[in-house]
C-alpha cells in the first residue's frame, strides 16, 4: 500500500491543490496530514482529495473549533495532537514533532513501524527499525521548495517528491 505524507501547509491555498492533485495521480490509499494547517480555509480544497486523509493539529494552528467543523463537513475528523493509525497492518505514529523528544522516544520504543512527522519544515527520511518521514513543508516559505513524500508501507521506504 502506498500512502501520501504532508505536513506545514500554512495556508498555502494553491501548494495545496497541487499536492491533492499529486496524490490522486499517484493513487494513494491514504495522505497523513503531521499539521500546521493553520486555518480552516484549507478544509474545502481537501474535499479533492480521492484518497482519506489523517490529520492531526500542528502548533501553529488557529481556530480548532471551526476547523474541525469545516472538515467534519467534508467527512474528516481531526485526530487531535497525536494519532497512531494502523495502515496495511503497519503501525503509524502521526505528530506534528514540536518536541524533538517526544519524536526520538516513538522511534526509541520501537512500538511503530513509521512515525510521520513536521514541524521543523525540513524534509527528511530516517531508515531504521522505526522508517521516520519529515515530508517538509508543502508551503514552502522557508526553504523555497514544496515537498511531501510518498511512503510504501510494503517495502517500508518513501521518498521526498518536490511538487
Amino acid at each position: 500500500m502506498r500512502i501520501g505524507a504532508i505536513s506545514d501547509t500554512h495556508d498555502r491555498l494553491e501548494a495545496v491543490e497541487v499536492a491533492i492533485d499529486f496524490f490522486n495521480r499517484q493513487g494513494v490509499a491514504a495522505v497523513l496530514h503531521a499539521g500546521d494547517l493553520v486555518s480552516a480555509f484549507v478544509a474545502p480544497k481537501f474535499s479533492k482529495l480521492q484518497a482519506k486523509l489523517h490529520f492531526v493539529w500542528g502548533n501553529n494552528e488557529g481556530d480548532r473549533e471551526f476547523t474541525r467543523v469545516r472538515f467534519e463537513e467534508i467527512g474528516v475528523v481531526p485526530l487531535g495532537d497525536f494519532a497512531a493509525l494502523e495502515l496495511d497492518g503497519r503501525r503509524i505514529a502521526l505528530l506534528h514533532g514540536a518536541h524533538g523528544h517526544i519524536v526520538d522516544s516513538l522511534v526509541e520504543s520501537r512500538l511503530y513501524d513509521v512515525v510521520v512527522r513536521g514541524h521543523t519544515h525540513q524534509a527528511g527520511i530516517i531508515a531504521g527499525k522505526t522508517l521516520v518521514v519529515n515530508p517538509g513543508e508543502a508551503c514552502g516559505y522557508l526553504s523555497g521548495h514544496r515537498t511531501v513524500a510518498l511512503i510504501d508501507l510494503t517495502e517500508l521506504h518513501a521518498e521526498i517528491v518536490e511538487i
